[in-house]
């Protein structure tokens, strides 16, 4: 099962058409840390990630992890911890997983950049919620409805495919 990225602006999978938001730079095959682009490929998907405190576990066949205080991705490109998760108080670049905002209630991992992690390459890439459709930062972001829907249909061997 692959999903696939339409005209920057839909995922498609099987019957389903799902609109999104993309990277603010568009896609680009050289995705380097910090230039706003989504990389282009086809990718595996990870772990399915939401915040217990805010909305249910969703119904899907991913592996769920719930979404606590001190969890975070780092993005620092000269740490061992690169595009990994990590709670330690490590004093490296990174992104709260617990956040203020709506856009992590629900996420999951695009396995960009994740097996054979080559720093600067880009990390944090992910499936997440959006309200407006605005530009991500590199990740694909999706109504959080439209993400239920399409979590629900996911199995651990779809894949994303962003051509």
């Amino acid at each position: 099962m692959i999903i696939k990225l339409k005209n920057k602006d839909k995922l498609v999978l099987s019957s389903f058409i799902f609109k999104c938001s993309i990277g603010k730079a568009g896609l680009n095959k050289k995705k380097k840390e910090g230039d706003k682009c989504t990389p282009f490929g086809t990718f595996q998907l990870g772990n399915l990630y939401w915040r217990p405190d805010r909305v249910k576990k969703p119904k899907t066949k991913l592996k769920c992890i719930p979404i606590k205080r001190d969890m975070k991705w780092c993005n620092d490109q000269n740490s061992k911890y690169y595009n990994q998760e990590f709670t330690k108080n490590f004093k490296i670049s990174h992104e709260k997983l617990f956040r203020k905002d709506h856009k992590y209630n629900y996420f999951i991992v695009i396995k960009y950049n994740y097996k054979k992690v080559l720093r600067g390459r880009g990390s944090a890439i992910f499936i997440h919620l959006t309200k407006n459709y605005r530009p991500t930062l590199g990740c694909i972001a999706l109504s959080e409805n439209d993400f239920l829907i399409l979590s629900k249909i996911l199995n651990k061997k779809t894949k994303i495919q962003l051509i």
